[in-house]
């Protein structure tokens, strides 16, 4: 059923989908194509679990929302006519993911003062959370593009918080840009890893703000990435949609075409891949295949779950999203709220 999703909607849709898309991966990740047929049958991990198993997400969804809390906070501040640094709060957002994670950074790291999404127990679970996030937020020190930390992470942890970026309205394109690479260089100190991060949240933007159609958003992420410098992404990108285009092909060809997903531009082409293939003219149903689609190979099934999710709910809207995987869903009333204050912040609505 084809309807027009508004923007709360697909913020919703966003945050819902990519939560949906971490779950699903999250049940499979780190297990070969093989494991997981052998676990679900041939077609692989298809909805969650029917042996009633918690249906839960990962760090994916952790640092989305507190990237949302954080971007909230500096909207606040700034509805207040009050100027502050809004990457000294997203730092200090990702701190305090970091003390539910059990990690207290060495002094002089500050001790941000606690906010309402930091006592929503959901929140507080290790789901095995990236390498270069925990090592370069337990710095202590807050990372810079001029200044990076982890110079040599090219990995998707900085990818996967940063769909948010491009759900703020009423801010220049150029400033999200500056937003996510920013963010992105506050535990990624690699171009490869911010790039990615900044080119996902144009994409995100170009659907939920500029409400382009899937294909139209993927040809201007594109160009973004050329505009940005990133060659290998855009050329990446392009592969992408060019496999993409007689529908989905084996998944055991997609290692060699796109990569498995453990590093940033990887992630993004795969879900950029799975989102294109799995079209369907009902967005209920491209929703589900999209996703199914980007869980099912060998690599980092959740994140590139996470991030087809992000896409396909800012693309269609919280309503494309499947009821009976939501009822599963853990912290969905928590997800709902984060984006709801995001609108309000926003929007004043």
């Amino acid at each position: 059923m084809a309807y027009h999703a508004t923007y709360p909607q697909r913020v919703s849709g966003s945050l819902l989908g990519g939560a949906l898309g971490d779950a699903l991966g999250y049940t499979v990740e780190r297990d070969s194509l093989e494991a997981i047929r052998t676990r679900f049958g041939p077609g692989g991990v298809t909805a969650p679990p029917e042996d009633g198993s918690p249906f839960v997400f990962s760090d994916d969804t952790q640092l989305t929302l507190y990237t949302v809390d954080g971007l909230v906070e500096a909207l606040e501040w700034a509805n207040d006519g009050v100027s502050a640094d809004e990457m000294a709060i997203l730092w200090l957002a990702y701190l305090r993911w970091l003390a539910t994670q059990g990690e207290t950074p060495p002094d002089p790291a500050p001790v941000p003062p606690p906010r309402w999404i930091d006592v929503q127990e959901v929140l507080h679970h290790r789901r095995d959370p990236g390498n270069a996030c925990l090592t370069g937020l337990l710095t202590g020190v807050m990372g810079t593009r001029k200044r990076p930390l982890n110079p040599q992470a090219k990995g998707s942890g900085a990818l996967m918080r940063s769909a948010p970026f491009g759900l703020v309205p009423r801010i220049p394109g150029e400033m999200a840009d500056r937003l996510t690479l920013d963010a992105a260089a506050l535990t990624h100190g690699h171009p490869a890893a911010q790039t990615p991060a900044a080119v996902f949240s144009h994409l995100i933007r170009a659907l939920a703000l500029d409400e382009l159609d899937l294909e139209a958003a993927v040809q201007s992420a594109v160009a973004h990435a050329g505009f940005l410098g990133d060659t290998e992404l855009a050329g990446s990108l392009t592969a992408a949609a060019a496999l993409a285009t007689g529908g989905p092909v084996a998944p055991e060809r997609l290692p060699d075409e796109l990569g498995g997903g453990w590093l940033a531009p990887e992630a993004l082409s795969l879900a950029v891949y799975a989102a294109l293939a799995s079209a369907r003219p009902d967005p209920a149903e491209h929703f589900t295949a999209g996703v199914v689609l980007a869980v099912n190979h060998d690599g980092d099934s959740d994140t590139t779950g996470s991030v087809a999710g992000n896409i396909l709910g800012a693309l269609h809207g919280e309503a494309a999203l499947p009821r009976p995987w939501l009822d599963r869903l853990e912290g969905t009333e928590v997800i709902r709220a984060v984006g709801s204050s995001l609108i309000k912040a926003a929007t004043g609505e």
